[in-house]
C-alpha cells in the first residue's frame, strides 16, 4: 500500500448520466490543475490501474461491467465514488434499472461529492486519501 502513496495510476469508469464528473475529470488532469504533479496518471488498462475512479449511477449493465473491471484490477485496488449521482445515487436512486449504490457492488474507499465536483474537491479527496494510505 506504501507504494500507492507516491505514484498513483487512475481508471476512469464512466457509469453513465450527464458526464459533468467526466468533464471535470478530464479538466483536472489539465496543466491548470495538474493532477501529474502528485504522480496521478490516468491509464487506459484496468491491469495497470491502481485506483478506479467511478462516476455517475450505475445501471444493471454497468454493474456487471464494474465488478469484472474490480477483478481484474491488481490488487489492493482503490475505488473513488466522484459526483453526487455515484455517492449517493441523488435523483436515480428509486430507479427501476439501477443497481444501487456502487458501495454495494464494490469497497468504495473515498467519496468527493459534488454535482459536479470542481477540480480542487478532487484533488483535496485525492490527498486525503493518499494521507490515509500513509497512515495504514
Amino acid at each position: 500500500m506504501k507504494a500507492l502513496t507516491k505514484s498513483i495510476w487512475v481508471f476512469h469508469f464512466a457509469a453513465a448520466s450527464c458526464n459533468n464528473c467526466d468533464i471535470e475529470i478530464l479538466d483536472a488532469l489539465t496543466p491548470r490543475f495538474d493532477l501529474e504533479r502528485f504522480g496521478i496518471l490516468l491509464v487506459g488498462s484496468i491491469r495497470h490501474a491502481d485506483v478506479i475512479l467511478a462516476t455517475g449511477a450505475i445501471s444493471h449493465k454497468a454493474a456487471v461491467r464494474l465488478k469484472r473491471l474490480y477483478e481484474q484490477a491488481p490488487k489492493p485496488c482503490l475505488v473513488v465514488a466522484v459526483g453526487a449521482c455515484a455517492c449517493s445515487m441523488t435523483m436515480f436512486r428509486d430507479s427501476y434499472n439501477m443497481a444501487g449504490p456502487f458501495d454495494g457492488l464494490v469497497p468504495v474507499h473515498a467519496y468527493i461529492p459534488g454535482c459536479p465536483p470542481k477540480p480542487e474537491a478532487m484533488i483535496m479527496g485525492v490527498v486525503k486519501l493518499i494521507k490515509a494510505l500513509k497512515k495504514g
